[in-house]
């Protein structure tokens, strides 16, 4: 009796801190693009600052990331529906459109070469330096989003989340609602300050 009695306190006790501890390292990844974007800003009065055009792959990537936030929010509806055919469809879908935006981002560092914008090099320039560099620290926490949505659609197969039991998923979500939430950010901070 002893033994249940501390397993559900232990449960108790990870339920309430799981969402907390996620929430302060989001803030804290949240904090890490502020700097980089500040950094960005101020570095726009140097002589040698180059402005360009947004590529055309970033635009669309912008559309799959919005997608995928669509279909996991989905996703959850239909697992506390007991709807397991087109939750397992959504998931496998939400997947499909993470890795259709990390195609896409990577089509958009192609597009800024093909142009001769590069990253580093003697060809390199500041703005492209930032936008490139901060485009790939985002994708960096994208493909630790992937990650986490691998194990939520290994946990979902398993059959582990239901209508009372979603904690890993929301997690998952919330997770995966802030990469992209913090792409969009990036875009039209890019799109409008140049």
């Amino acid at each position: 009796m002893k033994e249940n009695t501390l397993q559900s306190e232990l449960t108790t006790a990870k339920r309430k801190s799981a969402k907390p501890m996620l929430w302060v390292s989001m803030i804290s990844m949240t904090m890490f693009f502020a700097g980089l974007t500040s950094a960005y800003v101020v570095s726009q009065k140097r002589e040698d600052w180059v402005t360009f055009d947004l590529p055309s792959s970033f635009f669309i990537s912008t559309i799959l990331i919005v997608l995928s936030s669509i279909t996991l929010i989905l996703t959850q509806r239909f697992i506390k529906k007991n709807n397991k055919s087109l939750s397992n469809l959504l998931i496998l879908a939400t997947l499909g459109l993470g890795i259709g935006f990390i195609y896409y981002q990577y089509e958009g560092f192609n597009q800024l070469k093909s142009v001769g914008l590069f990253f580093t090099g003697p060809d390199s320039t500041v703005s492209t330096s930032f936008i490139i560099g901060i485009t790939f620290m985002h994708v960096l926490h994208l493909l630790a989003g992937i990650i986490v949505l691998l194990v939520v659609i290994y946990n979902h197969f398993k059959s582990k989340y239901n209508a009372t039991e979603m904690l890993g998923f929301e997690l998952g979500a919330i997770f995966w609602h802030f990469v992209g939430v913090l792409w969009i950010y990036l875009f039209f901070f890019f799109y409008f300050i140049r």
